[in-house]
């Protein structure tokens, strides 16, 4: 089942059933784009209107966060559970399939990629127009399954939808700031505060610099409030 909030068409499912979805893209061997839309993103795509097409074009976005389930529920969709990006990659990373980690600051990605034997290719976030040929060719050499892009929101997504038809890789992931988790330079909340769903709350505690960003988390409950009025 889809969810459709703010514009944007949620795919309601477990992480079981997300995983075996990105496993049948991973087979069916065309390049495709999975999103992770946090309450965030989902606000943004109301006014960003190419990134809300490209989040509808996308083979699979997920529930990742507490406000993008509430609000699928609130407007009446049967929506299971939260399916974290950061969640996603990492079960996704404990199976058996190549992966390319591209994006981050200089050194985060290459710092992760190294307590996982399956990562087959790195480069940091760092790059204009001129360089994305080679890029591009260097995805493509190392013969990845799963390419995550790790570039901020909505970069990411407008940087993957860009060139899809130009990698060779079977699924591309748009992971926000997943590489720095993974390195160990960012902390994840403890299992309680996941649970509880107060992960937002422990980051902004961790990364007062984020407190900003946190203005977004009522206007998304007032306008998804507004849209089922």
């Amino acid at each position: 089942m889809k969810a459709q909030i703010l514009g944007v068409n949620v795919d309601c499912l477990t992480m079981q059933q997300t995983l075996e979805k990105v496993e049948s893209l991973i087979h069916k061997k065309q390049s495709s784009l999975v999103a992770t839309a946090n309450a965030e993103m989902l606000m943004l795509a109301s006014h960003d209107f190419e990134l809300q097409k490209i989040l509808n074009s996308a083979a699979l976005v997920t529930p990742d966060g507490a406000g993008t389930v509430w609000a699928a529920r609130h407007l009446g969709f049967n929506c299971p559970e939260r399916v974290a990006g950061v969640d996603l990659v990492t079960n996704l990373l404990k199976k058996n399939y190549r992966f390319y980690f591209f994006g981050a600051a200089e050194g985060v990605a290459k710092k992760a990629a190294e307590k996982f034997p399956n990562v087959v290719g790195v480069r940091n976030g760092f790059f204009n127009s001129n360089d994305e040929p080679e890029i591009i060719s260097q995805i493509n050499s190392a013969r990845a399954d799963i390419l995550l892009v790790g570039l901020g929101v909505p970069k990411q997504e407008k940087w993957i939808f860009n060139n899809l038809k130009n990698l060779n890789v079977p699924v591309c992931i748009g992971v926000g700031g997943t590489f720095d988790v993974l390195a160990g330079n960012v902390k994840r909340a403890p299992k309680w505060m996941q649970q509880a769903k107060l992960e937002w709350l422990f980051r902004a505690l961790l990364q007062p610099s984020r407190a900003g960003r946190l203005v977004a988390l009522p206007k998304f409950v007032f306008k998804v409030v507004g849209e089922k009025i």
